[in-house]
């Protein structure tokens, strides 16, 4: 594959408590801010606490999803009495970070999250984006404390309703499990790595190393599953197998167990080979997502260096 060549990476945003819940990336923040962390070589560092109300209360969100709220519509959408507070600071950070897909926004932007599924160092990104995919690999060969996998959304960047997607570049990170409103110091340090790792790799870029073409795996979503339920009531009448409990990314196959009622049966799982991931999530039980399936793929990645002036 040809060389690709992008423009310095020297804005960078490091998010954190867009669900204000999830405490690894907030606590990582604050310390980013506390150490006055605004820059590091070559990279100048914003560091924000995305949602304070939500963080405030300890709460994933305080009327509506902050990390829904980035999409064309809601981000031009005229502020009212009866608008979500969630709405107005996502505008607010588009002002602050973008305005997306504009010259103006940060260069790349990581956003930090937690899931309660065993889903270990997880990046998330939209579409083939060389550059934080190359990230990704870095982060994969030097992390020491987990394996890390990435999971690829199918929208363009330009759809996408994530707060990652308002930087030229942009991906979340997923560390798990964690309780919401608890702090562990095995995901805290897996995320503070990552981001070193990020930061580390951004300074080799801007400085002109080229990183070298390579292949890196990732997850794409197929469809995703919904608890069984009463068709009366639409309440769940099982949970998830303790079989597949945990086992995020383990391949599912036919007859494999995947909920267990509550008077005791098994529900096997029918139809292809899919990965699952996600599983039990907490955040997903008010979506009815009980875990995504996911294909395993190989991605090719070209040769990227920095352009040259």
């Amino acid at each position: 594959m040809e060389n690709a060549t992008f423009s310095p990476v020297s804005r960078v945003a490091i998010c954190g408590g867009t669900h204000g819940n999830e405490m690894t990336g907030i606590y990582v923040v604050r310390e980013m801010q506390r150490q006055e962390a605004d820059r590091t070589g070559s990279v100048s560092i914003t560091s924000i606490i995305s949602n304070p109300g939500a963080v405030e209360v300890c709460r994933r969100y305080t009327e509506t999803d902050l990390n829904r709220c980035f999409t064309k519509a809601l981000l031009s959408s005229p502020i009212k009495d009866s608008t979500p507070y969630e709405v107005r600071r996502a505008q607010e950070i588009n002002t602050l970070l973008g305005p997306k897909e504009s010259q103006e926004a940060v260069d790349l932007l990581c956003d930090l999250h937690n899931t309660t599924a065993n889903m270990g160092m997880c990046l998330i990104f939209y579409s083939l984006d060389w550059l934080p995919l190359h990230i990704y690999k870095y982060i994969q060969s030097n992390m020491t404390s987990a394996p890390v996998r990435a999971m690829l959304l199918s929208s363009p960047k330009s759809e996408a309703h994530s707060l990652d997607s308002v930087g030229k570049h942009g991906f979340s990170i997923e560390v798990g499990p964690q309780p919401n409103g608890v702090l562990r110091a095995d995901i805290f340090n897996m995320a503070k790595e990552a981001v070193d790792l990020t930061i580390e790799w951004l300074h080799k870029f801007n400085s002109g190393s080229t990183f070298e073409e390579g292949e890196v795996e990732a997850y794409t979503v197929v469809k995703s599953v919904d608890y069984p339920r009463d068709p009366t009531t639409n309440e769940i009448t099982a949970i998830i197998h303790p079989e597949l409990q945990d086992n995020d990314f383990k391949l599912l196959q036919p007859g494999d167990p995947m909920f267990l009622s509550f008077s005791g049966e098994t529900v096997k799982y029918e139809g292809e080979d899919l990965h699952p991931l996600f599983i039990n999530e907490c955040a997903y039980y008010e979506k009815k997502i009980a875990f995504h399936l996911a294909k395993k793929i190989t991605v090719t990645l070209p040769s990227i260096s920095v352009k040259k002036d």
